[in-house]
């Protein structure tokens, strides 16, 4: 069976599994310009955040089965198509409503670059080959954040949200073109062959208990990160005073620190000693995130705690993720689905969690619950394993 070269399959499937972060992150600075535009509310305005989460993790759980019976090619388009048409639909809603319903679209369509990317790795790749595949997916994966919020800060100084979505537009436009070139990795001989509803072997899946316990470490100890996206906007520009770019700069910062801590992760050539070294360290620094928080430190401050606590979250994620799919080899979509789906899941049901009240409390109540809770469990998942 013909592949792609490595260069293309890196550089593709990077983009693809960074494109639904990219698209949250890329209109974080926008949050502020939207409720002015809509004339909303914060928490409605934070509602579309909520809601592209949920739709990227709901759509992963369609997403991936269906690449398991119909090939990773054909469902990489669907999405590709949905998210044009979705982010077209978001330029022109004209209310605050229309515009979260066509977020919670637009994130079942990124959806499809996140779950396949991972099953297309699983196809092609094996051991210490998939760990490193992985680990390069993380580091250029964590680029998104990074780049995102500065460019959309840039954007923002010149125009308003509308801007935003359009070069979402034009990006989603050159993905489907490149996928166009993509070579089918899943052969016809190890796709599901029931029927349409056999396909989705979830509970087959969920029966892995060690599987279920590293899925929901990731999902916690992405809570860390989903805390940080719901709140940094209002931290750094309302109580700092930041304007859209500063805190897309300060943003970037501090989320460097994830890919700087999956490209040091192959160092290791252990994914178990990168999973629990990166647990512990989540856990002692998110102690100190949480101090400097309630004390209201100064800027520089806050930023350096933040970047050491998301080095350690970059050993966490690729390490996860590879132990886990490791697990389910027969059923990579599904699998791969699950993964996706709980920790997006996870980031929705977070993400106003952090508004509640005094934004610097809550914040760091939601950083330590889910680092002790992703220790816990990660352990677990090791000792099982």
């Amino acid at each position: 069976m013909q592949r792609n070269s490595k260069i293309y399959l890196f550089f593709n499937m990077a983009m693809l599994s960074a494109f639904g972060p990219f698209v949250t992150d890329f209109y974080l600075p926008a949050l502020p310009n939207i409720k002015e535009v809509f004339q909303s509310t914060t928490s409605l305005v934070q509602l579309s955040l909520t809601f592209s989460l949920i739709g990227l993790a709901l759509g992963q759980l369609l997403m991936g089965p269906l690449s398991d019976k119909y090939g990773r090619k054909s469902i990489l388009l669907l999405s590709l198509g949905l998210f044009i048409i979705s982010t077209i639909a978001c330029l022109l809603s004209k209310d605050i409503y229309s515009f979260i319903i066509s977020r919670f679209i637009q994130g079942v369509a990124g959806s499809g670059g996140i779950v396949i990317s991972k099953s297309v790795a699983l196809d092609l790749f094996e051991k210490e080959e998939l760990s490193k595949f992985f680990s390069i997916l993380g580091a250029i994966g964590g680029i998104a954040p990074i780049c995102a919020p500065i460019f959309g800060g840039f954007v923002l100084k010149y125009t308003d949200f509308h801007a935003i979505f359009s070069i979402l537009l034009g990006i989603g436009v050159v993905l489907f073109v490149c996928i166009i070139f993509f070579k089918e990795s899943l052969a016809q001989e190890h796709r599901i062959k029931e029927g349409f509803l056999k396909s989705f072997t979830f509970f087959r899946v969920l029966r892995n208990k060690p599987f279920v316990l590293y899925t929901l470490t990731q999902a916690l100890s992405m809570g860390v990160m989903f805390s940080f996206i719901a709140s940094s906007s209002f931290i750094f520009q309302r109580h700092f005073g930041l304007d859209e770019l500063s805190y897309s700069l300060c943003f970037a910062g501090a989320a460097i620190g994830i890919t700087f801590g999956a490209g040091i992760m192959p160092l290791f050539r252990d994914d178990k000693l990168a999973l629990k070294l990166g647990l512990y360290g989540m856990v002692i620094i998110g102690l100190l995130v949480c101090a400097a928080l309630n004390l209201r430190v100064n800027l520089l401050i806050l930023e350096v705690a933040f970047v050491v606590l998301f080095i350690f979250l970059g050993f966490i994620l690729p390490s996860s993720t590879s132990l886990a799919m490791q697990l389910e080899t027969r059923n990579s979509g599904n699998a791969s689905a699950i993964l996706g789906f709980a920790l997006f899941a996870f980031g929705g049901l977070i993400s106003p969690l952090t508004g509640i009240n005094d934004i610097f409390f809550s914040t760091s109540i939601v950083i330590i619950l889910c680092s002790l809770l992703a220790l816990i469990l990660g352990l677990l998942a090791l000792r099982n394993s």
